[in-house]
C-alpha cells in the first residue's frame, strides 16, 4: 500500500470513529450539565467542602471560584516538586529547582504542559501521577466548565446566573473525563503502553554498556495527556516513545482522544441552546479549518522542500519510520488545532512551510477543533464577532442565538481576542532584544531562530505546549516570561469569557425576523472561517513573514 493511501485510510478511519461517538458523546455531555440530580459521591464531596449544589453563582462569583481553584492547585502543584526527595516513589530524584517548579506548576494548571526538563529523570512516580496527571484532569475540566457556563449565557434570559463552578467541575471530573480515562487506559495497556511502577530495569546496550530503562504509570497519563488535550509526556520524547505510543494503532487511538470531546461539545452546545443546528455549523467550521491544516501540512511535508530533504528523498528527518510523513502530519495538525501539545515527530524538524502551518494553526487560537472546552468558547466568541462585521455590512444590530451584541458585548469580544497576541508578541519581542535570552537559540541569526522562540511564546500563549527543539528554554528567563505568559494566556480570556457569559444571560431574547442572518447555514459557516483566517491573520503575519515565510520562501 502507497503513503497516501495509508494515510488517507487513517483519516477516514479517524472520522468514521469521531462521527460513530458524536451524538451518543454529545448528548451525555448535555445531560451531565442539565441534569438537577446529584450522584452519591457528588454529595460526599460537596458536604466535605462545603459546597451548596443548588446554588448558581454569578459569572464574577464563577470567575473567582476559577481563580482561587487554579491559584491554590498552582501553590500545591509547586509545593510537590519541591519536597519531591522526601516523598515516596521519589526513585531518589531530588527536589525540582525553583524557577522549574514554577514553570511546570503554571504549565500543567494552566492546561500547557510546556516541559523544559526530561520527565523521566525529572519527575518522581508520585510527582507524576498525584501532581501532574491529576492536574491533566482539573485543568480540562475547567476549560470544559468555561465553555459550559458560556452555553447558558446564550441559553438563559433576564438572569444574572451561570450555574456552579464547583459542580461543573465535580460533575465534568467525574462523570466525563474519569470514566473515558479508565477505558482509554485499558484500551492503552492492550496496545502495548507501559504501566507499573517500575523505578526502571537494567539492561546491556548494543555496544554492551548498562541502561536504565525507567518504567512508570504510563498509559494512566497518557491516556488523559491527550483526552483533556494537555500534552505533557511521562517521557521526553513524548508520543515518539515506544512506551507511550507503541504502534500504528496507538498512534491514530491518541489522536482520536485529542479530538473527541472538543468535536463533541459542538453537539453539546447545540443540545443546550435548544437548536442542533448551531452545533453543527460551529463543527462546519471547525472540521474545514482542521480539514485545510491537515492538507497543507501534509502537502508540505510530502513535498519536502529545502535542499537537505530533496537531497535525501524526503522530509524523515526528526520523524519515526513507524509512522512516516502522514501519520506525523495528521498528529501534529490535531495537536496544534487542539492545544494539546503532545507530539509523535519533532515540528522542528519539519520542513519551513510545514512548522510554519502547525505555527498558524496555533495562532487561530486553536479553535480548530481547540482544546476541551477552550475550542468551543473561543469559536463561540468568535462567532460574535462574525454576526457583528455581518451586522455593520448590512446596517443592523447584530444578533446571535437571539441576543443582541451590544457595545458592552464587543468590548469584551475584542478584548478576549486581543488578551493572547499581546502576551505572546511581547513576550517574543522581549526574549529576542535580551542577550541572556539569545544565547540559548541554537539559530540565533536565522529566521529559523526568530521562528523557534515565536513558537515557545505562541505554545505558552495558547496552552499548546509543543514546542521547536532548537531552543534551551530551562533558563531563569525562560522558566519566568513562559510561565506568566501561560498563566496569562489561559485566564484573562476565561475572564473575558465568562463576563460576556455573564452579560449574555442578563438579556432578553428577541424574536427571529427576515432580517436575521440565519447562523446555521453555509454562508455564516463561510463568513466564520474568514473571520478566524483574516484576525489571525492580521495580528501574527508580520511576525510570521520574519519567521516561517522567510525561511520557506
Amino acid at each position: 500500500m502507497s503513503d497516501t493511501a495509508a494515510g488517507l485510510l487513517q483519516v477516514g478511519f479517524l472520522l468514521l470513529c469521531l462521527a460513530a461517538v458524536y451524538r451518543p458523546l454529545g448528548g451525555y455531555m448535555a445531560r451531565v450539565f442539565t441534569s438537577d440530580k446529584d450522584l452519591a459521591v457528588e454529595r460526599v464531596t460537596y458536604k466535605l467542602f462545603g459546597v451548596d449544589s443548588k446554588a448558581d453563582q454569578t459569572w464574577g462569583v464563577y470567575a473567582r471560584s476559577l481563580i482561587a481553584f487554579s491559584a491554590l492547585s498552582l501553590v500545591l502543584l509547586y509545593l510537590l516538586q519541591r519536597i519531591q526527595h522526601w516523598l515516596p516513589l521519589s526513585l531518589g530524584l531530588p527536589n525540582v529547582e525553583s524557577g522549574l517548579a514554577f514553570n511546570t506548576a503554571a504549565s500543567f494548571v494552566a492546561n500547557t504542559n510546556w516541559q523544559s526538563y526530561s520527565p523521566e529523570v525529572t519527575m518522581g512516580h508520585l510527582v507524576q501521577f498525584a501532581g501532574l496527571a491529576v492536574q491533566n484532569f482539573l485543568s480540562a475540566a475547567v476549560g470544559i466548565v468555561v465553555a459550559v457556563a458560556l452555553i447558558r449565557g446564550f441559553a438563559r434570559a433576564k438572569t444574572d446566573r451561570l450555574g456552579n463552578f464547583w459542580v461543573d467541575l465535580t460533575r465534568t471530573t467525574l462523570r466525563i473525563l474519569l470514566p473515558i480515562a479508565v477505558l482509554g487506559t485499558l484500551a492503552l495497556v492492550a496496545m502495548g503502553v507501559v504501566q507499573n511502577f517500575s523505578g526502571g530495569h537494567e539492561v546491556a546496550s548494543v555496544v554492551g554498556q548498562s541502561q536504565t530503562i525507567p518504567g512508570g504509570p504510563v498509559a494512566s497519563q497518557e491516556v488523559i495527556k491527550e483526552l483533556g488535550t494537555n500534552g505533557g509526556g511521562f517521557y521526553n520524547a513524548n508520543s515518539a516513545h515506544p512506551f507511550e505510543n507503541p504502534n500504528g494503532l496507538s498512534n491514530l487511538f491518541e489522536i482520536f482522544l485529542e479530538l473527541v470531546i472538543p468535536v463533541a461539545l459542538t453537539r453539546t452546545f447545540g443540545l443546550m441552546v435548544k437548536d442542533k443546528r448551531q452545533g453543527y455549523a460551529i463543527l462546519g467550521v471547525m472540521g474545514t479549518l482542521w480539514a485545510a491544516f491537515t492538507f497543507a501540512a501534509t502537502f508540505f511535508e510530502n513535498q519536502g522542500a529545502g535542499t537537505a530533504t530533496q537531497a535525501a528523498g524526503a522530509a524523515m528527518e526528526g520523524k519515526e519510520t513507524r509512522f512516516g510523513e502522514w501519520a506525523s502530519a495528521l498528529f501534529a495538525t490535531s495537536t496544534t488545532g487542539t492545544s494539546t501539545g503532545a507530539v509523535n515527530s519533532a515540528h522542528d524538524s519539519f520542513t519551513p512551510l510545514g512548522g510554519g502551518t502547525t505555527l498558524f494553526h496555533m495562532m487561530l487560537g486553536e479553535v480548530s477543533p481547540g482544546g476541551t472546552g477552550t475550542g468551543l468558547y473561543g469559536m463561540l466568541i468568535l462567532a460574535v464577532l462574525a454576526v457583528f462585521v455581518a451586522g455593520l455590512m448590512v446596517g443592523r444590530t447584530p444578533e446571535y442565538l437571539k441576543k443582541k451584541i451590544t457595545a458592552r458585548e464587543m468590548k469584551l469580544v475584542s478584548l478576549y481576542i486581543l488578551a493572547t497576541p499581546t502576551v505572546v508578541l511581547i513576550g517574543a519581542s522581549l526574549a529576542m532584544g535580551l542577550a541572556v535570552a539569545r544565547a540559548s537559540i541554537f539559530n540565533t541569526d536565522s529566521p529559523h531562530g526568530f521562528s523557534e522562540v515565536l513558537y515557545a511564546f505562541t505554545s505558552a500563549g495558547n496552552n499548546n505546549g509543543s514546542a521547536f527543539g532548537g531552543l534551551s528554554a530551562n533558563i531563569p528567563f525562560y522558566n519566568t516570561a513562559l510561565g506568566l505568559v501561560m498563566l496569562l494566556g489561559r485566564f484573562v480570556p476565561i475572564v473575558f469569557a465568562l463576563a460576556l457569559a455573564g452579560s449574555l444571560a442578563q438579556q432578553q431574547p428577541v424574536p427571529v425576523t427576515q432580517g436575521t442572518l440565519p447562523t446555521h447555514k453555509a454562508l455564516f459557516v463561510t463568513l466564520l472561517v474568514g473571520t478566524v483566517l483574516i484576525v489571525t491573520g492580521l495580528t501574527y503575519f508580520p511576525a510570521l513573514t520574519l519567521g516561517p515565510l522567510a525561511e520557506g520562501l
